[in-house]
């Protein structure tokens, strides 16, 4: 059964809180952030405020994606904020090995994300000290893209990785999610996936949740 992270991006922002409750009512098992700098992609959303808000809406694990620039000069603000995960894109690190040592020393859960175009073999010298692999599944920046066919040969890839070395590493799927293709997500290896929009447009969203949940 995998876990669903349903990804706050799109949620509406004008009633977060009946979004929150209802998430929180759900089978949702994380609330997923999506942290964007305007620099590391190109779109500006929402930063330690806003994640400290969420904190207090929920007791549900808080999976923060920083789609950001320098991400080490505010790891410690989002842990104070409530972060229980901290994802950072290995494309944004100069010194990943230092980064997820930052991370796990504030207390949070590591995750390295990878855009479509970063093959997860660079990851193979770092595996064992973090805790999740976040793949993008589409170009980051944006919500309700389709889903890139090839990420299917990159998470059974990753899933080999993990388990030659008997290794406990989630693997987490962004972008382009839906009931249609989330079988084959899991089939291919991956037990994390976030859904924006086929969540928080679906006619009913918890029902849609229950539905992931059940794959």
């Amino acid at each position: 059964m995998p876990i669903v992270a349903p990804s706050l991006l799109s949620a509406n922002y004008i009633n977060l809180q009946a979004d929150c409750d209802m998430l929180n009512a759900s089978e949702a098992d994380w609330y997923h952030l999506d942290v964007m700098d305007g620099r590391f992609v190109p779109n500006i959303s929402f930063g330690p405020m806003i994640i400290e808000f969420f904190r207090k809406a929920t007791t549900k694990v808080c999976d923060v994606h920083l789609m950001i620039e320098e991400p080490e000069k505010y790891a410690e603000a989002f842990q104070k904020a409530g972060a229980d995960i901290l994802t950072v894109h290995y494309e944004a690190c100069t010194h990943l090995h230092r980064n997820i040592q930052q991370i796990k020393g504030l207390g949070m859960k590591a995750g390295i994300a990878l855009n479509p175009h970063t093959p997860v073999s660079l990851l193979k010298d770092v595996l064992a000290d973090i805790d999740m692999v976040c793949l993008m599944s589409v170009n980051p920046g944006f919500g309700g893209q389709a889903f890139i066919p090839q990420t299917l040969n990159k998470i059974k890839e990753l899933r080999n990785m993990i388990d030659e070395k008997g290794l406990k590493v989630e693997i987490e799927i962004d972008g382009g999610v839906t009931l249609a293709n989330a079988k084959s997500i899991v089939d291919a290896g991956a037990n994390v996936l976030v859904a924006g929009n086929t969540v928080f447009k679906a006619p009913n969203p918890t029902e849609m949740i229950s539905l992931l949940k059940k794959i």
